[in-house]
């Protein structure tokens, strides 16, 4: 007996593949990447738990997927109904290629508003072509029993019956499972950030994700938009500087201080006609004194100019940045 669990590295996660486990089913665990999740959280917590992890990049799929949800966003720009749906389809033709018998989720009956209402449930396995191989251990014995429940290869009566967004029954199984460290619910995909969102959407609006490179180049910095439309991107600290200069392409416009510490500014793909602006940027976010008109050096497809520039105003900063 095998099953696939999907794995967010989440307690809800956790205690559903143990659930599974500990009625002598091997349960091997299947996390995803994207540019918007990662596998981080969910290799700390298989290690924890002691079960294998195997790691899926999805990002061609999520986003297609992503650019015209057939339910919608969320809060932001979260298409939760439909990335369940394309990671339980993923995840049932591994099944069917691995000859395992089923697959495992960690979610749990009213515990999301949007997309885990029973109805919602039921649309996602329906959607995903494999609604009868799909065990929610958490609230299996408030849903109808799939195909392996009905036939005996899972034990239905040790599968629970919890519903509702409280915690206080998953941390009493946590304890009995000896799991000590979980981490908090929620907050493992950019995209229900706000901030991102907005970033994203701005992104997408005017189609400039080009590549993978664009979407990555929104989890840093401050951007700023200017009046004709270009992107400008400008380093909070260090490691948005160290981060962003990984992402640097020969062709983008990069700026930097001559004299002082500063960010580093990008202009991806290079438009020369927001340089001044970039420069003024960098001088405002950088240990220049104030009303110092100080040297910037701006660096494009190998040729390097310097600009003498001022801060930009603050009043600028606040009407351009996204």
């Amino acid at each position: 007996m095998k099953a696939i669990a999907l794995f967010s590295g989440g307690l809800d996660s956790m205690l559903a593949a143990l659930l599974v486990h500990q009625q002598n089913i091997e349960v091997v665990c299947l996390t995803y990447a994207t540019p918007f999740f990662g596998p981080a959280r969910a290799i700390e917590s298989a290690r924890q738990i002691g079960l294998t992890l195997e790691i899926e990049d999805i990002t061609g799929p999520h986003l297609e997927m992503l650019k015209s949800p057939r339910y919608g966003f969320g809060k932001n720009m979260n298409p939760c109904i439909d990335c369940h749906t394309l990671m339980l389809k993923i995840a049932g033709d591994k099944m069917k290629s691995a000859g395992a018998d089923f697959l495992v989720t960690g979610e749990v009956l009213g515990q999301r508003p949007m997309s885990q209402t029973k109805q919602s449930l039921f649309v996602v396995a329906k959607n995903s072509g494999y609604a009868d191989h799909i065990l929610r251990p958490l609230s299996a014995q408030l849903l109808s029993p799939i195909e392996a429940e009905r036939d005996g290869r899972i034990d239905r009566s040790k599968l629970l019956a919890i519903s509702g967004r409280g915690r206080k029954d998953q941390m009493r199984l946590a304890e009995a499972f000896g799991i000590r460290n979980y981490p908090p619910p929620a907050g493992g995909c950019l995209l229900t950030d706000p901030i991102f969102s907005a970033r994203l959407r701005d992104l997408m609006s005017r189609g400039e994700d080009r590549g993978i490179r664009d979407y990555e180049l929104l989890k840093y910095g401050r951007h700023f938009r200017t009046d004709d439309g270009i992107k400008i991107i400008v380093g909070r600290n260090k490691a948005d500087n160290d981060r962003m200069r990984k992402l640097m392409e020969d062709d983008d416009l990069v700026c930097f201080m001559a004299d002082y510490a500063g960010p580093s500014v990008l202009i991806p793909y290079g438009n020369e006609s927001a340089k001044e602006l970039a420069a003024a940027l960098c001088v405002r976010y950088s240990d220049a004194p104030e009303d110092t008109e100080a040297s910037v050096i701006c660096r494009k497809d190998g040729k390097a100019t310097t600009l003498k520039s001022k801060a930009l105003a603050d009043e600028e900063c606040r009407r351009l940045i996204l």
